[in-house]
């Protein structure tokens, strides 16, 4: 289970976190929703110790992240951030190769390279496994950073807009895909989403946020509701229950 506990972020005087406390269930699909500026990333950053936090904690599986090792956190929890530059001129297979290094430090065994090419097959990226990074779309680069992350192998995935440069075809099979790895393998995902109809369609729970705090959480059956969307959006979202699911239509 992931906690956080009164946890909050500053820039400046600018609070953008505020005193946010979450019990984010294990294995499952999380998605956090909510407009720009919310806190989000920010809130995912600080959980992956990617940010210092400004005051609260966050815990891992019962493991304070400010004071676990390293390399232990990077065996328990991996993460995509948001925005991804990489410098250097890497292949594919490279890139999800990085995924490893937790586990290898730099030394990949033979199941290592197993793991690798399980990732790369696992987001249908065999056709660009030796190509270079920058010879992609931006969709194409995408799946491999997630294929990256996943190669980490760990209980938790944290991703920050997962499906970002993704086409419809391919934002769908990804989802179904970080969908498949929760049931099939008992990974938590825990996942920045700013399509609500996913959110509602693949989540186990949603998080929604606003101003920096959470406004609402739950199941997306009690969240993808017109006034709850009000509340975080600010706008008239109209809902139908297609298929069981709850669908958002705005226009």
């Amino acid at each position: 289970m992931i906690e956080t506990r009164n946890i909050s972020k500053r820039y400046g005087e600018q609070l953008v976190v505020d005193d946010v406390s979450l019990q984010l269930p294990a294995q499952g699909i999380v998605s956090i929703i909510g407009p720009n500026g919310a806190g989000k990333s920010s809130l995912l950053s600080m959980v992956s110790r990617l940010a210092r936090m400004s005051a609260g904690s966050a815990w891992v599986d019962g493991m304070d992240v400010t004071r676990t090792p390293g390399d232990v956190l990077a065996r328990r929890l991996s993460i995509l951030r948001q925005d991804n530059h990489i410098e250097s001129r890497l292949s594919v297979w490279d890139l999800v190769a990085f995924g490893r290094y937790p586990h290898s430090k730099g030394r990949l065994s033979t199941i290592d390279k197993a793991k690798v090419q399980q990732a790369i097959e696992y987001l249908n990226l065999q056709p660009y496994a030796n190509r270079y990074l920058d010879e992609l779309s931006g969709g194409q680069r995408q799946r491999a950073f997630v294929a990256m992350v996943l190669c980490q192998d760990t209980d938790y995935v944290l991703l920050d807009e997962p499906l970002n440069s993704l086409d419809m075809p391919h934002a769908i099979a990804m989802m179904r895909q970080l969908r498949h790895a929760a049931d099939t393998l008992g990974k938590t995902v825990v996942a920045v989403l700013h399509d609500i109809n996913f959110a509602s369609s693949y989540s186990d729970h949603i998080v929604a946020m606003r101003d920096g705090r959470v406004v609402a959480q739950g199941a997306p059956s009690s969240i993808i509701q017109p006034d709850v969307l009000k509340t975080i959006y600010g706008i008239d979202i109209a809902v139908h229950v297609i298929e069981g699911r709850p669908l958002a239509v705005c226009y």
